[in-house]
């Protein structure tokens, strides 16, 4: 039985340090991701909601959701593209997409002689041993080879049976690199770069359990994340090509401080020579899911409220306080039930029952979180009764401090659960909280104002994100079907970057201009170059360091 695709085994995350802690006798219950990480699988009979508890948080996989749902002259890449002694088109660089996958039959991804841009497709969600070509221990690899015979036969589906039923990857992919379409006016931002494409699993049940996420909520849980990343830059080492890793998933789980197992990956990678990543900041920021509290020296405790809508009745919340300062929540449900102030503990994980209504409600306020050490309060709903909820956080220590409160993005609640008190402020995403990785926000084309849902910055801990802003609103772009629509969201915005970030690969990689050239030099490279306004200071918490500017790179190299 394969462990990682049985819904019978929960996968945890752990650091490879302890592997030898948790692994059985037949070694059979560990799987490598990478340098730092491994999963750890479990039987679900052993795992149930205070099973975190007797796990810290951080060895749970978090869940990430979708980042999206004429802007090359703005970001001035046909300058580059038109000038001879450059012309950049991302020629001889691939791009990577951890995504929904993607339609390969797309015309946008197509050569003229009806071969694939495409290199190879790691589908997660097919499992065929006897045409699995890949070294992954799970999913089902199709490469070049196999795609272009796909192309050419009248049944290409019977060859190579991966699709992209939602949409989000061919979205993404085109955006970054699909062909030139003169009839659509369209083209991706860097048309001759090859494409590396991983096609996630859902995240297992038991997962969503833990974290109360509803069944039907698509989302993608980091094990399976990590992996897809692992495969992308191991088909890229193999090729000895230079990569972007453009990642356009997020999640509101975890500190918002860079820390989590993706975002410490993202900030590796984006340090070795030849790879890139790209991250987006989010669509939440007039979502009404941040509040932000502050607790001063002589004031007992902060008050805050949140309406639950009718139809969320599985979700979670996390209150995050930064160490040394600690905080107790003691919470009034809508019929005005009491809980009285539950004060923060290492491995305690409380069950909450209520007398006039069905509301079930785990409350786990740890006092260390493994990744980052400060305090975490995880409060988890179950069959939420709609209305007011009241919470009021103590201020322990008599001391001033800030603490955040997030609740999960936009695919996994509606817009009729919020905060009566929200902040717009520190709304980015996970990992676009990276500090290495290009942390991408969306302004509109045509009116060059910020999209107006764009996450802001900048991180809990106040590094500076987003970097950059890239067009990201009503792009034209491949949809699934063959044929062209219109797309927005930070996750586009970032796609468009990964596409200018190939050509700047294309330049120092491939041409040998800076044949040492990573992800951490792009990110400098583009903020120099980034237009900014004279009516604003940077950076800021809306614009990052300004807007991509690819030709003004090139300004600042001469």
């Amino acid at each position: 039985m394969n462990k990682i695709i049985s819904e019978d085994y929960a996968d945890l995350i752990i650091r490879n340090e302890i592997i030898e802690q948790y692994q059985n006798e037949k070694k059979d219950n560990i799987t490598l991701i990478n340098n730092k990480h491994s999963m750890l699988h479990l039987p679900i009979a052993d795992i149930e909601k205070c099973s975190l508890g007797e796990f810290n948080y951080n060895f749970f996989p978090s869940c990430f959701s979708l980042a999206s749902l004429d802007s090359l002259d703005r970001s001035s890449v046909t300058e580059i593209q038109k000038n001879p002694n450059l012309a950049l088109f991302g020629e001889g660089v691939l791009i990577g997409f951890v995504d929904t996958g993607i339609e390969y039959q797309h015309q946008a991804f197509v050569n003229v002689d009806k071969t694939s841009r495409i290199v190879s497709i790691w589908d997660q969600t097919i499992n065929n041993e006897q045409n699995n070509i890949t070294e992954m221990p799970y999913g089902t690899e199709y490469d070049n080879k196999i795609i272009n015979a796909a192309l050419l036969s009248d049944n290409p589906m019977s060859i190579v049976p991966t699709t992209d039923e939602i949409g989000h990857g061919t979205i993404l992919a085109g955006i970054a690199a699909g062909n030139l379409n003169v009839s659509q006016k369209f083209s991706g931002v860097a048309p001759k770069t090859e494409l590396v494409i991983v096609k996630l699993k859902q995240a297992k049940q038991i997962t969503r359990d833990i974290f109360c996420i509803p069944s039907k909520a698509i989302c993608y849980q980091d094990t399976d994340i990590l992996m897809g990343m692992r495969y992308i830059i191991a088909t890229a080492a193999r090729l000895q090509k230079p990569i972007v890793l453009c990642f356009g998933l997020g999640t509101n789980q975890g500190g918002h401080d860079g820390f989590g197992a993706v975002s410490s990956q993202l900030d590796f990678l984006s340090q070795v020579p030849k790879v890139c990543t790209m991250t987006p900041a989010g669509n939440e920021g007039i979502s009404r899911r941040h509040y932000l509290g502050k607790l001063t020296k002589g004031e007992p405790l902060k008050e805050f409220e949140l309406n639950v809508g009718i139809a969320d009745t599985l979700f979670s919340m996390e209150i995050w306080q930064q160490a040394p300062y600690r905080i107790a929540l003691d919470i009034t449900s809508p019929t005005g039930e009491y809980t009285a102030p539950i004060y923060p503990e290492i491995n305690e994980c409380h069950k909450l029952s209520y007398v006039f209504e069905s509301s079930v409600l785990w409350v786990n306020n740890e006092i260390s979180e493994g990744d980052t050490g400060d305090q975490l309060i995880l409060v988890r709903f179950q069959t939420a009764l709609a209305g007011i909820w009241k919470f009021r956080v103590y201020n322990m220590d008599n001391a001033s401090s800030e603490f955040n409160v997030w609740l999960p993005c936009a695919q996994l609640i509606t817009d009729d659960t919020y905060f009566l008190q929200s902040n717009p402020n520190k709304t980015i995403i996970s990992p676009g909280n990276a500090a290495k990785s290009i942390t991408i926000t969306s302004y509109n084309p045509e009116s060059g104002g910020i999209a107006i849902n764009a996450s802001r910055g900048y991180t809990r801990t106040n590094v500076i994100k987003p970097d950059l802003a890239a067009p990201g609103v009503d792009l034209t772009c491949p949809v699934i079907g063959n044929t062209y629509g219109t797309a927005s969201g930070t996750g586009c915005a970032t796609a468009h970057t990964a596409g200018i970030a190939a050509m700047m690969l294309e330049w120092g990689i491939v041409k040998g201009n800076y044949t040492s050239m990573n992800g951490q030099d792009i990110q400098k490279l583009l903020i120099r170059g980034a237009v900014r306004s004279d009516e604003l200071e940077y950076p800021n918490n809306v614009w990052g360091y300004g807007k991509v500017n690819i030709y003004n790179v090139f300004q600042r190299l001469r």
